[in-house]
């Protein structure tokens, strides 16, 4: 898919503020610093329309990106940053929460994952969580580029195997650096804007 005019639309912390227009919307979840900014400007061939940051856990809001008033990508704060007090984290969760139990909108999750790391505490509660909203999702192995091609096989079934993911489940590998794995997942994606 081409998309041609991306813009950032709105940073909102409730539901007030979610947009009105009743595009499908495409959610990204992960922990701080996965990559889900990033994820959104190679998808979309731009370098900085949604804004990454060294500093994890930089995101406090849920930023929707139209694109081509097709649909949004929607990128929720991430969890796990530990500089982040525990008020501050009770208050993005409470919000998280509300907008993925109630936001009608969403036709897919995006659950980002880092290909490197075997999946956290944290992230086998996200997965839980995601598979407890009945929402449809799919999974991304992020920064494939940050090991041999040889070993992206090895890091999915590691994944596979820490998630018990069952036979039917969508796992991609991706990469913001090589964007080799760009069309397969857009090719994924379609499936949900139709």
């Amino acid at each position: 898919m081409l998309i041609k005019n991306p813009k950032f639309q709105i940073s909102a912390v409730g539901p007030k503020q979610y947009p009105t227009n009743n595009l499908p919307e495409i959610v990204l979840v992960g922990k701080s610093n996965v990559g889900k900014s990033s994820f959104i400007n190679t998808m979309i061939n731009r370098k900085k329309l949604a804004r990454t940051s060294s500093e994890p856990g930089k995101t406090r809001h849920i930023n929707f990106y139209n694109m081509d008033n097709l649909f949004y990508f929607v990128d929720l704060p991430g969890y796990g940053y530990s500089k982040m007090s525990k008020a501050e984290q009770d208050k993005v969760g409470k919000f998280i929460e509300e907008y993925l139990f109630t936001r009608k909108e969403i036709s897919l999750i995006i659950f980002l994952v880092d290909i490197r790391h075997t999946p956290t505490a944290n992230d086998k509660l996200m997965y839980n969580y995601i598979i407890n909203s009945g929402l449809p999702f799919i999974i991304i192995a992020n920064k494939s580029d940050k090991i041999a091609i040889t070993k992206v096989n090895d890091s999915m079934s590691d994944i596979i195997k820490a998630f018990s993911l069952e036979s039917n489940a969508t796992l991609l590998p991706f990469s913001s650096e090589r964007k080799i794995y760009t069309e397969a997942v857009w090719e994924e994606l379609e499936k949900y804007l139709k």
